[in-house]
Parts: C-alpha cells; sequence; structure tokens
C-alpha cells in the first residue's frame, strides 16, 4: 500500500503507532485529533498487548480533503508518536537573520524527539517547547533553540518531515502517585493521602541521587511556611531553587526583622514601621554586597535564602518590572533570566512548583515532559494552567501552601527523613 495517495477528492497518509498506546491513551488522542480537524481514518491494523508489559501497535490510514490540511494533521500527530510508513529525511533550510527562524519552521513540544538526517535519527536535546530545531550536520546534533539563539545561516528544520516524537507512556513495573492522580486535582480528594504519596516520591528521589527543583512564590514565606521549606533544605530535599525578588525580599525581611508586608510574625500584627522594613532589609544586603556575602558577613543568619547560601543550592531569582530594589543577585532581563535556569535544570527530574503562577508556568515550559510535576496552589484556575489530564507526570494539588509544607515534613519525618543535612551541591 502507498503511504499517501487520492481517494477521489480525498488525499491520505498511512501513519502507525507503537508502544503502550491503550492504557497510556494515546490511541484515543490520536482518533479524536483527527475527528477534531474534520479528517477520516480507517484502521488497517491493530494489535493489542495480551498483559501490561506487552506493547501495542497500529497502522492507521489518515485522509483529508486537501494536502494543506492533510499536512497540518500529520504534523498533531506526530507529536503524540504518530510516525509516517514512508521514512524521510527532515527539511532544512537556512535562518535568514539572527533572530528570525525560517518560514514554516518546526515548533516543538517538551516530549522526547528525534530527527532524522542522512537516514540517521538525531535525539534533539533539550527536549523543550515552543522553539525551533537548529542541526549542525558536521557534529551530527540537533538541539532546541529560542529566538535569540538563532543565528543567521543556521540550519533549521523546517515542515514535519523526519520528525519522531515519542511521547510519556505509563509506566509497567507501577503506578505511582503522579500517574494515578494525573491531572487536576479536585478539592475533595483525600490531600494527606495525596502528600504523603509525594513524599515517598521524594524520598526515593533524595536517596536516588535525583535533582529536585522547587519553584516558590513569595506567598510561601508571607504565609509562615518558610521554615518548613528550610527544612526540605537542611534534609538535602531541595537541588535547585527558583523564585523572583519578591521571594526572596521577604523571606530576608522576616530573617532580619520578623515581619513580612507590614505584618509581625510574633505579634501577629500590623508591624509600627508597616512597609520600610522591605526597604531597610534591601539596603542591608545590598550594602554586604549580596545574599551570599551577607550571610558570610553574618548579617543575613536565618531565613530560606540563608540556608540556600550555606548549604550550596543554586538559586535563580527572576525580576520583574514591579520590583523593589532590586536584590543584588535578581536578574533583571527576563532573556537572561530564562537563559540561566535553562543552564541548570539540566538532570531535573521532579519539580514542586509553589505558589507562584507566573514564575510556575515560566519553569513549566522549560522543562522536559518526563519530570514529574507537583503543583500547589489555592487558585484552581492555575492548576488548570500547568496540568493536564492526560500528562501522566503531572498533579495538581489546590490547597494552601502552609498546610501543605507543614504536612508534607511531618510525612518526610515519619519515613525517617534525616534531621539535618550538609546539602548537596
Amino acid at each position: 500500500m502507498e503511504s499517501s495517495r487520492y481517494l477521489g477528492r480525498m488525499v491520505s497518509e498511512t501513519v502507525e503507532l507503537r508502544g503502550h498506546i491503550i492504557d497510556s491513551l494515546i490511541l484515543p488522542k490520536v482518533l479524536d485529533e483527527i475527528l477534531a480537524r474534520r479528517g477520516n481514518f480507517k484502521i488497517h491494523e491493530i494489535k493489542i498487548g495480551q498483559n501490561r508489559v506487552d506493547q501495542s501497535f497500529a497502522r492507521i490510514e489518515v485522509s483529508a480533503d486537501s494536502s494543506e490540511k492533510l499536512d497540518d494533521l500529520i504534523l498533531r500527530l506526530r507529536q503524540h508518536g504518530a510516525e509516517v510508513v514512508e521514512q524521510k529525511d527532515a527539511q532544512l533550510a537556512a535562518a535568514p537573520a539572527d533572530g528570525v527562524f525560517p518560514t514554516g519552521f518546526y515548533v516543538t513540544t517538551n516530549q522526547q524527539t528525534f530527527v532524522r538526517i542522512a537516514g540517521k535519527e538525531i535525539e534533539v536535546k533539550p527536549a523543550m517547547m515552543d522553539c525551533g530545531i537548529a542541526v549542525d550536520r558536521a557534529a551530527g546534533c540537533a538541539k532546541a533553540i529560542k529566538f535569540y539563539d538563532v543565528q543567521r545561516g543556521m540550519e533549521v528544520v523546517v515542515g514535519h518531515q523526519g520528525i519522531k516524537v515519542s511521547p510519556v507512556q505509563r509506566s509497567t513495573s507501577h503506578t505511582d502517585i503522579f500517574e494515578f492522580m494525573a491531572g487536576n486535582v479536585a478539592i475533595e480528594r483525600p490531600k494527606s493521602a495525596v502528600i504523603c504519596e509525594i513524599a515517598r516520591e521524594l524520598k526515593i528521589a533524595h536517596e536516588g541521587g535525583t535533582k529536585i527543583l522547587v519553584v516558590a512564590g513569595a506567598a510561601v514565606v508571607q504565609s509562615g511556611a518558610g521554615e518548613h521549606l528550610e527544612k526540605l533544605i537542611e534534609w538535602g530535599y531541595v537541588d535547585l531553587l527558583f523564585a523572583g525578588n519578591a521571594f526572596a525580599l521577604h523571606d530576608i525581611e522576616s530573617a532580619l526583622f520578623r515581619t513580612s508586608l507590614g505584618v509581625d510574625f510574633e505579634k501577629v500584627d500590623l508591624a509600627d514601621v508597616s512597609y520600610e522594613n522591605q526597604m531597610h532589609a534591601i539596603n542591608a544586603i545590598r550594602a554586604a554586597g549580596g545574599i551570599a556575602a551577607a550571610v558570610d558577613k553574618k548579617v543575613l543568619q536565618r531565613g530560606v535564602m540563608f540556608n540556600c547560601v550555606r548549604h550550596k543550592i543554586p538559586f535563580v531569582l527572576a525580576g520583574s518590572i514591579r520590583d523593589e530594589g532590586p536584590l543584588p543577585e535578581v536578574v533583571t532581563d527576563a532573556i537572561d533570566a530564562q537563559k540561566a535556569m535553562r543552564e541548570k535544570i539540566g538532570g531535573v527530574k521532579i519539580a514542586l512548583l509553589m505558589s507562584s503562577t507566573l514564575h510556575s508556568m515560566a519553569v513549566a515550559s522549560l522543562l522536559p515532559a518526563d519530570v514529574k510535576t507537583l503543583c500547589v496552589d489555592i487558585n484552581p484556575s492555575v492548576i488548570s494552567h500547568l496540568t493536564d489530564p492526560g500528562n501522566f507526570q503531572a498533579v495538581g494539588l489546590i490547597t494552601d501552601i502552609e498546610p501543605f509544607l507543614r504536612e508534607l515534613t511531618g510525612c518526610l519525618e515519619s519515613l525517617g527523613a534525616p534531621k539535618k543535612s550538609g546539602g548537596r551541591a
């Protein structure tokens, strides 16, 4: 059978699916995609695995009423792992100018992706969404690049030909909390059980040397949950911290003056000096020469940022237009901040996105699809933005951050978490 042909006024292409396409919902997604885009399909062959570990196979003829619509449809199906029967090399075009992709460039997802060059499949690294693919034929490599990485003359993949995507599939050995509770977690779900399972996942990751990323918003400090995050750092359950100027500033203000946003933590009342302590905190750190210098000079002797410096935990503080100061370590250029995050996320396998809508969304777009992600926020709309019911690696939890972190550290203690840790550089 030819892989592409005209059926009356319809043009068709034959694609194949392999793997755990039933229990990972890949086959239903592909068929839904075809129907949603007004295409037609005919399943020529399907083999369903008899046991959980067995892979399945399907060969499907996909048709549309024009070549343009079929090309667009095949592009969408490739993102679910569909492979066109007729294997061809990827098409390349030169970037016309710095910062400009060639017309029709292939836009990546965060799934594992391969590009076929000279009959050989090359993995695209890193796996990151909303990028183009630059190919270096001499070096035999392909990488995902942003607009600011593009240099004139770079060879970039255009169209969808020669692209293979391998979507994340359900585990065949066991179902963890990320697969069991994938997608949004409703308010009435048993949060304590979910949090204890998350604690077990963190313990397994920590003992296996897996890199754990925490993205934290200012609400972590404002709610009084900072002390629980400090415990995670001390015990070695944080390897990388991403946050903004506000998080670091409120943490440092709390450490120096025991206030945050004009609230006295010790009296649980409005502080006499109101917001002035924020300005004094910024000034103290700037005078010391930065956060790390303030720790060395014993200006800063407690708090989350203090513990990051003390335990040698790398952090990236990304600024915004509303920041006061900002603190010296804050990266004020958005592109530079994104580059700094990209440089550090290599090897991350678990990410905790906590009470930070914009930072969480930004970081989620940088992470590969195989990173297990937990999003915690009191706002259900934030959860819906950051989780996908079809993503087996993401869990959303709608709750206040302080009870969550308090219970999480309690579960880790019950599982035998270390009382103290020297941290991991």
